[in-house]
């Protein structure tokens, strides 16, 4: 079996193709920057949270939840939650990645996120498949968050704005904008209206934390496994 394609030329395309995502971001990770300011974080630990996590939704989260102490079991596990999702994407992308080896495939799965794999999935589609493309797109994206972040976080410390400022609306937005492509019509509308009622019901219930997230996660997903057993039982 041949390896699969990794080349410069396709990371240069990859960087590219990328820069209107990461100019389309540049905004979230200046939120990003400038909550992880308002939590007491420093520019190194705002930096470095942003080029180890690199998921936006997870760190919104996070920082959602942070207090002293920090509830470091709630908020994993909810950021866990959230990203299950990436979980799905490694195999939609096999036919980048399955022939890769070493650092091109460590670093294409660190480095995933949304914006990649759908851009990944679109130049699939026109017959792309050179593993330094997706390599490219992602390098660039994860550059730009850390720098957005690092920003954001010197504003935040520069202007401190109030809790109530509308700009810490982010972190509802950011969850609701990943809802949105997952949207498949009102068949599939009752794992989503289980896992609502959950997490209304869990958030009253439960100590502080993310617990509604994890509980909502689970409901969800059980009723959607249920509705889909059903369907293949003859």
């Amino acid at each position: 079996m041949s390896a699969a394609p990794f080349t410069f030329a396709g990371v240069m395309r990859g960087a590219q193709r990328s820069i209107a995502i990461a100019l389309g971001l540049a905004p979230f990770g200046l939120v990003v920057g400038v909550l992880a300011a308002s939590k007491g974080l420093s520019l190194t630990e705002t930096g470095l949270m942003s080029a180890l996590v690199f998921a936006g939704a997870s760190q919104i989260l996070a920082l959602d939840l942070w207090t002293h102490p920090a509830p470091v079991l709630a908020a994993s596990i909810a950021a866990f939650a959230v990203n299950l999702r990436m979980a799905l994407m490694g195999p939609a992308l096999t036919p980048w990645l399955e022939r890769l080896a070493g650092w091109r495939l460590w670093a294409n799965l660190a480095l995933l996120v949304d914006q990649g794999f759908a851009l990944a999935i679109a130049e699939s589609r026109k017959g792309e498949r050179d593993g330094g493309f997706l390599f490219g797109v992602s390098l660039v994206l994860w550059l730009s968050w850390i720098t957005c972040s690092v920003i954001g976080h010197l504003l935040g410390v520069a202007f401190h704005p109030p809790r109530d400022h509308p700009l810490f609306f982010a972190a509802l937005a950011a969850f609701v904008s990943l809802l949105v492509p997952l949207w498949r019509g009102r068949k599939e509308a009752l794992p989503w209206l289980i896992a609502a009622l959950v997490a209304l019901l869990v958030a009253r219930i439960a100590p502080p934390g993310a617990w509604h997230v994890v509980a909502a996660a689970l409901a969800g997903s059980l009723v959607g496994a249920w509705r889909e057993t059903r369907r293949m039982t003859p």
